[in-house]
């Protein structure tokens, strides 16, 4: 966090102190989150029952922030020629301990689970069935355990039963219609007939759907097909599915406001094959399972991505009050729907070589819902405090302590944070976003596959895609952990890299995912109309402006039973507080400001290309309804304390000791560090408060 002399800040600050610079986030362990759950309680606690970001005299040492991210056992994380790559032989039995790791850690890649050589054979086999409508015949070995003939694809020989589980749950997510055979050991895979019958009376999309729903064998779950006006038509599809898969699922169609559609429910293990009542239709018993997940070094969506797969369960059947930052240690309530408690503690070990753990695993009545929280509390280290460069000399610790207090005496402007937006060096979210309301998805492609100046494999694959266009050699550059690039390369490979094509890569996102974008675009235009509210309108509430109708309200939460104008005469009698301001996040359903800051509004759509925007793309099936945010926030049970400590890396001493004689400073020998723990409510950030506190830009 450095400074310029005298910096111009874009957003505004509510106090007058001074503050000071520090660094932030200099290894995990510096940055603790924990969710506090809709009835004020943490989710968890420390094992050793200290707050979990507690700084300790005598382990404060951090792993190096720089140091590169090691993927286990993801064979595309490595260097083609990498000492380190580990090559599988599928077909025998060479690099068996291996390749077990690999089938748990990416459930669904194949280019992990079979090796590039058998996959790329695989993608070969199916690019043929697809086109040609028949299997290339090849009786040849191709030397690496796959080979062709009579219609049939051999992946090679597999002696361990859970390998070839993962093995035919893998093929088949990836390639519905497609059936695996096993043949004592060896895994074959032809074109499966059932498959081809049914995308003859319904969609393809559809028909992939539906085999992956057949796959997964999650008792009591449903599937529903698009409406169908034509009852001929929905009854060849209930004589196919009644013919083909009635001892596993029955089928019914249902009427609603769209049409009649087909809805098909895989029976409960033990049922009876027998007709339900119509009444039995609605209000199924689903399985839900809550749990605490804590996850360090990863993305939400992220670790989301990677457990479905490996549990083999949609993204979608996750969900989760709020999503945690990236660069810290956190802890957050999550439930995830058709898996059983006992199902998901017997996964639970697999998952934390990733850096992600599972605990108070138990049985849950419903899912959860965004907002469904109180808030976060934070464990924070702020290290290598210093005063701003225009102060040569002062009291550090009277700075920090003044700092602190007027943050809390006079809260902080409730701005979304940096986070929400992407890292400084890529491509913002809200732009991404802006290209998504203008339903120009080429145009959102190209953003979300900009790289940045980092020269890692992530990197590297994207600047392949965007110079060539060809998305399967950039899946095969993309590592297994990069879950959204991976899912949108593979739908551009097979959909291509067209408009229709474009969509159909945004729409293999979950809903979670695609939706996070257009927010974050909201979430800009917030931030801006806030700092302009202040700079115009000033301090206190003025004319105009929209308050709670009732105090205690939550902006997350949703939309308020009622917002208020405030009148000339409220204005004038100081009838409101700044506290009680609330500025709307665009969207369909709120009501701007009758000011100028509400004009500000429609200026900043018209200007950005959504003077008509009705916030709804409907090709990503995404509405945006849009919220109230107060414009102020506080931090509750704020402590802070002061510590001081020697550095612990010679080296690193010597360097930012020259750098201080640069500046015509003293050399060190010790350099305080500022340990903070506070409470904030629902969707308020950390790094915003600290910015209060330090006045400076994180």
């Amino acid at each position: 966090m450095e400074e310029n002399s005298e910096p111009v800040l874009p957003y505004s600050f509510v106090s007058n102190h001074e503050g000071f610079l520090g660094t932030i986030k200099i290894c995990t362990q510096d940055f603790v989150v924990t969710e506090i759950d809709i009835n004020g309680q943490l989710v968890t606690k420390a094992n050793d029952g200290s707050p979990p970001g507690q700084l300790h005299k005598g382990s404060e040492k951090c792993h190096n922030p720089k140091r590169p991210r090691i993927e286990v056992n993801t064979l595309s994380s490595l260097e083609p020629g990498s000492e380190k790559a580990t090559t599988i032989q599928c077909g025998t039995d060479q690099g068996k301990d291996d390749k077990s790791e690999l089938l748990q850690s990416d459930s669904f890649d194949l280019s992990i689970i079979l090796g590039p050589s058998v996959s790329e054979e695989l993608e070969l086999f199916t690019t043929a069935l697809r086109l040609e409508g028949k299997a290339p015949v090849r009786d040849d070995n191709d030397g690496d355990g796959a080979k062709t003939g009579n219609g049939h694809l051999s992946l090679g020989t597999f002696t361990d039963k859970t390998q070839r589980a993962s093995v035919h749950r893998a093929v088949r997510h990836n390639y519905p219609f497609l059936m695996t055979v096993t043949n004592q050991a060896e895994i074959l895979v032809k074109e499966d007939s059932d498959f081809k019958k049914l995308s003859s009376l319904v969609s393809e999309e559809e028909c992939e759907d539906f085999f992956r729903f057949i796959d997964a064998k999650v008792s009591g779950s449903t599937f529903t097909f698009k409406p169908d006006a034509s009852k001929e038509h929905r009854t060849s599809v209930h004589h196919f599915l009644s013919g083909r898969f009635g001892k596993l699922v029955e089928t019914k169609s249902f009427t609603n406001q769209n049409g009649s559609a087909i809805t098909v429910r895989l029976r409960e293990r033990g049922r009876p094959n027998k007709k339900r009542p119509a009444t039995d239709a609605e209000g199924e018993d689903i399985t839900y399972t809550g749990f605490t997940l804590r996850k360090e070094n990863l993305e939400t969506l992220e670790v989301i991505s990677y457990m479905a797969a490996a549990l083999g369960v949609l993204p979608s059947h996750f969900t989760y009050a709020g999503i945690k930052d990236k660069r810290a240690i956190t802890y957050q309530n999550m439930v995830v729907k058709n898996m059983s408690p006992p199902q998901l503690k017997e996964k639970a070990s697999e998952f934390e070589p990733r850096g992600i753990s599972l605990s108070h695993i138990r049985a849950a009545s419903e899912p959860l819902h965004l907002g469904r929280l109180q808030g976060n509390h934070f464990d924070l280290v702020v290290r290598e405090l210093r005063l701003h460069r225009s102060r040569l000399h002062g009291d550090l610790e009277k700075l920090v302590n003044e700092a602190v207090e007027n943050a809390k005496l006079r809260g902080f402007v409730n701005y979304y944070g940096p986070q929400r937006f992407g890292s400084a060096q890529s491509i913002q979210a809200d732009r991404v976003g802006l290209a998504l309301f203008k339903e120009n998805m080429e145009a959102a492609i190209k953003l979300f596959f900009t790289p940045d100046d980092e020269d890692d494999l992530p990197n590297k694959a994207k600047r392949h895609f965007l110079n060539t266009g060809n998305a399967k050699e950039s899946l095969a550059l993309m590592p297994g952990y990069k879950a959204r690039e991976r899912l949108m390369l593979r739908a551009l490979h097979r959909y291509g890299a067209g408009p229709e094509g474009s969509a159909h890569a945004w729409l293999s996102l979950p809903h979670g995912m695609r939706v996070f974008y257009l927010h974050a675009y909201c979430s800009r235009v917030w931030n801006d109309a806030a700092a302009h509210r202040l700079r115009t309108l000033g301090a206190e509430p003025a004319q105009g402006d929209l308050v709670w109708a009732a105090a205690g309200e939550t902006a997350e939460a949703g939309t308020p039973t009622q917002i208020h104008v405030v009148t000339a005469a409220e204005a004038e009698e100081g009838v409101f507080s700044l506290e009680q301001v609330v500025l709307p996040m665009p969207g369909n359903t709120v009501r701007y400001p009758e000011n100028l800051l509400g004009q500000w509004y429609w200026e900043r759509l018209a200007q950005d290309g959504l003077g008509s925007c009705r916030f709804r793309v409907p090709a990503l099936k995404l509405n945006v309804p849009g919220c109230y945010r107060p414009l102020l926030a506080r931090a509750h049970n704020l402590t802070h304390t002061l510590l001081t400590h020697h550095r612990e890396e010679e080296e690193e001493e010597d360097t930012r000791a020259r750098a201080d004689d640069d500046d015509g400073q003293s050399k060190q020998t010790h350099t305080p560090s500022l340990s903070l723990s506070f409470d904030l409510d629902a969707s308020c950030y950390a790094t915003v408060f600290l910015r209060e506190v330090m006045r400076c830009d994180l």
